[in-house]
């Protein structure tokens, strides 16, 4: 089972990063997430290099693909070659994005007539591109999720792993990350935002 965070120049570390870490609390043999980038190096919004761990076209294999975003998340749906590059495909894997990268999901033509969540900065290019965005941290239908703001990116995290570990293994990696004494609420509100949207 394999999770991709497509990690992209200028990357926001809070989107990737806290992903990757609650997504990596699950350790069934073969559970594999990986920071995939377009190169062998990216460096984020705010100078942190850190080192693919898998390539951009891996993403077209993967079980769950989450879009991170960053600050030149419109220079890499402007880039003609780099959007060919991937081929994701809702029918077979379930796809994620996190604020800007909700954009890359728009230009794709993968999001059509579902409702998005997306940041602040990103929302009027969303709607330019045809998107509606909603004024919530998390939506999802189908296998299709978005979040907005840097803070909603373990909604998703626990989206992916409830579909396809369950409700269970969702909540326990949330409690793991969550602030001590305020475990049992986080986890609820969680959960709250990402229940309405899994299968029954």
């Amino acid at each position: 089972m394999h999770i991709a965070i497509l990690t992209f120049e200028g990357f926001n570390e809070l989107d990737s990063l806290v992903a990757l870490g609650i997504l990596n609390r699950i350790k069934t043999p073969g559970w594999r997430v990986s920071l995939c980038c377009p190169a062998a190096e990216v460096t984020s919004m705010n100078g942190v290099t850190l080192r693919a761990q898998s390539a951009l076209e891996e993403a077209r294999c993967a079980d769950a693909i989450i879009v991170g975003s960053g600050i030149k998340t419109r220079e890499v749906v402007e880039d003609a070659h780099l959007m060919n590059r991937l081929a994701l495909d809702p029918a077979r894997q379930l796809v994620a994005a996190q604020c800007s990268g909700t954009l890359v999901l728009a230009k794709l033509g993968l999001l059509g007539n579902v409702p998005a969540c997306t940041d602040l900065t990103t929302k009027p290019w969303v709607q330019e591109a045809g998107v509606d965005v909603l004024n919530q941290p998390f939506f999802a239908r189908g296998n299709v999720a978005t979040a907005g703001g840097c803070m909603a990116s373990p909604y998703l995290a626990a989206w992916v792993i409830a579909r396809l570990q369950g409700r269970d293994a969702a909540a326990a990696a949330l409690h793991y990350v969550a602030p001590v004494g305020e475990k049992e609420a986080y986890v609820a509100n969680a959960m709250r935002h990402i229940e309405p949207s899994l299968p029954a």
